[in-house]
């Protein structure tokens, strides 16, 4: 007999029908005459429960049962008797696949912290939640190959060995293959990277755009979605050193067609999730209500599920950085010295406490934020006429701020040269890059999506560190 998945089983199962399950044992109850195991194999939140009769399969097999365990129960499907399940499994056979020391496994049936799940992550797939937030995971991931297939766009993968630094952050984690006791030196005392495996000095990516960029001006649209890094070290909850970006590039988009895709694609990714991460999300609404029950009314989050309606029910506002600018200054909040990062007048670098105090409390809907000052964008941002502002759009979603990223790119190849002069972006090694402005250059934009704060929005979870699977952060490389 061939095993059929629980969730299958759940979904289609039918009454009287034989069928083999396997997976792992979350909890086994009962008395000196039935046992009741809670089966999981991974491809649902919800378990199975087994049916085992103590006299058919003795005692000593059943104390091999235990948390953790894994097992394969051949049994005839039944209306379950108790509640909390519509069906369950009477086994007629049980076998122990892999016996799991109860002593010693450091899952027990009881509540756990995330900072104990962090540290034993080689294990915490098993749990509820974290099973939950794969499987959403798992869902968006596919989610944003279908949406730029369904519009004809080409999935480019960029090099994660580069020798550029797009954002131009310095904060890189260099690659070599020098041997660190006898690092060869130049005549000047420098590092002789000439004898390293490229013969230059290279670092792990922290953006895909700039090649993106160069695949677009043959290919039209464009999307990357690959690892980045990133050397800073903090420890906060919303940093990882190495993390998922999702960037496409488009010929022939002004910054309107850019925010128009950005809307379209967040809320189709949002959808999905509503649609077809049903009983994940419904545990994971659950889960965050527990967790925040003893906090004010005003300091909870808004639930899960409203607040993912909350982003495909409206239409994103649309307005620049100085039309915010004179909204958060005239706020409530700053009048009464209530934000910690005071808002005096243009110029100010927005913080998350601003951008969700414009989407929560003024606007209530999700909003764009368009044409920032140049000083506080990159240089590759296309400039306005005024010369003092850029083509750039940050999409705020509640509770979390800043989720895309992105601008109009400036084309001219006089204007980019002059920004990247004034903001010392070395032109000589970014030969390549000017070049797509030398040879038939055309208007185009794009944005970068952080997947893993796309997860954090969607699952509720309230550390990064628990929305992909090994995280990796300062002084923290485990698994």
């Amino acid at each position: 007999m061939r095993r059929t998945k629980i969730s299958d089983i759940l979904k289609d199962g039918v009454a009287g029908n034989d069928y083999l399950v396997k997976g792992w044992v979350r909890t086994r109850r009962g008395s000196k005459q039935v046992n009741f195991i809670a089966l999981n194999d991974g491809s649902v939140i919800h378990n199975l429960q087994i049916v085992a009769d103590v006299e058919k399969f003795g005692e000593a097999i059943l104390r091999r049962v235990t948390t953790g365990a894994s097992i394969a129960v051949w049994g005839k499907l039944s209306a379950s008797q108790g509640a909390g399940q519509a069906v369950e499994m009477v086994a007629d056979k049980l076998e122990v696949i892999g016996d799991c020391d109860a002593n010693d496994f450091p899952l027990q049936p009881k509540k756990h912290s995330l900072e104990f799940l962090r540290e034993n992550a080689h294990l915490r797939f098993r749990t509820n939640t974290f099973s939950a937030v794969a499987r959403v995971r798992h869902a968006m991931i596919f989610a944003v190959h279908n949406f730029f297939t369904s519009k004809g766009f080409v999935n480019i993968h960029t090099p994660i060995i580069t020798a550029s630094d797009a954002e131009g952050a310095g904060e890189m984690f260099q690659v070599t293959t020098l041997d660190l006791d006898k690092i060869p030196k130049t005549a000047e005392g420098k590092v002789d990277f000439s004898q390293d495996f490229f013969g230059r000095a290279t670092n792990l990516t922290v953006s895909g755009q700039l090649e993106g960029e160069l695949a677009a001006m043959g290919l039209a649209d464009i999307y990357t979605f690959g690892p980045t890094f990133r050397a800073e070290n903090s420890n906060t909850t919303r940093h990882l050193a190495e993390f998922w970006m999702i960037e496409p590039e488009m010929a022939f988009y002004d910054l309107d067609d850019n925010m128009d895709l950005a809307e379209e694609f967040l809320k189709y990714l949002i959808n999905y999730a509503i649609n077809n991460c049903k009983d994940d999300l419904a545990f994971l609404s659950n889960r965050l209500a527990e967790e925040e029950k003893n906090k004010k009314a005003d300091e909870r989050s808004m639930e899960l599920i409203e607040k993912l309606r909350f982003v495909v029910d409206n239409d994103f506002v649309r307005l620049t950085y100085t039309e915010a600018i004179e909204v958060l200054k005239d706020s409530k909040p700053n009048k009464k010295g209530q934000f910690k990062y005071p808002i005096e007048g243009y110029g100010a670098d927005l913080q998350s406490e601003h951008e969700r105090y414009l989407v929560e409390k003024h606007y209530k809907k999700p909003v764009i934020l368009t044409d920032y000052p140049k000083e506080i964008k990159a240089f590759y941002m296309k400039l306005n006429e005024d010369n003092k502002t850029v083509r750039a759009m940050d999409v705020l979603f509640p509770q979390i701020g800043e989720i895309i990223g992105g601008s109009q790119r400036e084309e001219n190849y006089d204007k980019l040269m002059a920004r990247m002069n004034e903001m010392s972006i070395p032109s000589d090694e970014m030969w390549w890059y000017l070049d797509t402005r030398r040879f038939g250059a055309v208007p185009h934009s794009g944005f970068g999506l952080g997947f893993e704060r796309l997860m954090l929005f969607v699952t509720g979870m309230g550390n990064i560190r628990d929305v992909i699977p090994f995280p990796r952060t300062p002084k923290n490389a485990e698994f």
